[in-house]
């Protein structure tokens, strides 16, 4: 059996020496559904846990769609401290004497709601020149970042010891947004420094902690069980469901287009849909765009030959 779906793992974590990278998951999964063809929807670093999306067999095409959603994301926050890693395992750069008080702590938290430009940490794995910025970092270099735009959603500030700086923010981010550098910025707006010291991906690619599994409760299962436990990928991609009839699903897996005037469909463009053949299989995953001769679906992902 040819294992084929989605699967959303709880990822330990680890604030003690080296933690459980995504990429140490990935090895795992690849042992455990015997096949190279596995994926993943983002990177959480070795100190956080939480919600990570698995993609088996054919579903790691689906990747570039299910990125796109926002992330949801619980993070200790300490105010009053810096470090060179913008989090708890790095080492101590200043510490302020005089902390500000929660109400002060909450509403520069508020003040990141919304569109801003962040820079990327040192400590990512961000690429300039070719090289990742930690190996940069490594070296004791520091390397000029490009700012990119993020967009925060929502976000919450709720204190745990404020005589200590001690906070927990809740939020929702867009992909690519750091929280370390959140925390670290909200720290540098108060103008005493901050770090994260904890984080858990509550929330992606439509999984919450409540669906995920853990890679020990994986383990324990036979491979049969695994292979069930894994959804399939149209149980996820989000879209419009279209049933084809036999003539234009030979035409769409040929590669063509199928105008929507032919189907009598009106899908708006840049819409996706989830195409099936007349049997119930699951062809292709399909966006809607404009061509020429009208509005067209178009495969994106092919599923079925």
């Amino acid at each position: 059996m040819i294992p084929d779906g989605i699967i959303a793992i709880r990822k330990a974590g680890s604030t003690e020496g080296r933690g459980f990278t995504s990429h140490d998951v990935v090895g795992r999964m690849r042992r455990l559904f015997m096949t190279r063809a596995v994926g993943h929807t983002g990177t959480l670093d070795p100190m956080a846990e939480g919600v990570l999306v698995v993609l088996i067999g054919r579903s790691t095409k689906c990747e570039r769609f299910l990125t796109s959603d926002s992330k949801e994301y619980i993070a200790g926050l300490r105010i009053g401290v810096t470090t060179d890693t913008e989090d708890v395992t790095g080492s101590v750069l200043t510490r302020a004497d005089i902390l500000p008080g929660a109400d002060d702590v909450r509403e520069a938290a508020l003040s990141f709601l919304g569109e801003s430009e962040q820079i990327p940490p040192m400590y990512s794995a961000v690429k300039v020149g070719g090289k990742k910025l930690y190996e940069y970092a490594r070296e004791g270099k520091e390397i000029e970042r490009k700012a990119r735009r993020i967009t925060v959603s929502s976000i919450e500030c709720e204190a745990v010891n404020e005589k200590e700086g001690e906070y927990v923010l809740t939020c929702s981010v867009s992909p690519g947004t750091y929280i370390r550098t959140l925390c670290a910025d909200i720290g540098k707006k108060l103008g005493v420094g901050g770090i994260m010291t904890s984080l858990t991906r509550s929330r992606a690619g439509g999984f919450t902690l409540d669906d995920c599994v853990t890679l020990e409760e994986l383990e324990a299962l036979s491979y049969e069980e695994r292979i069930e436990r894994l959804i399939p990928p149209e149980k996820v991609l989000l879209g419009e469901r279209l049933t084809l009839p036999k003539f234009y699903e030979r035409l769409y897996l040929s590669g063509c287009e199928i105008y929507q005037k032919k189907i009598k469909t009106d899908f708006p463009t840049g819409s996706h849909v989830l195409v099936f053949g007349e049997d119930g299989r699951f062809l292709s995953y399909g966006t809607v765009k404009d061509f020429p001769g009208g509005s067209a679906i178009k495969s994106e992902i092919l599923f079925s030959v």
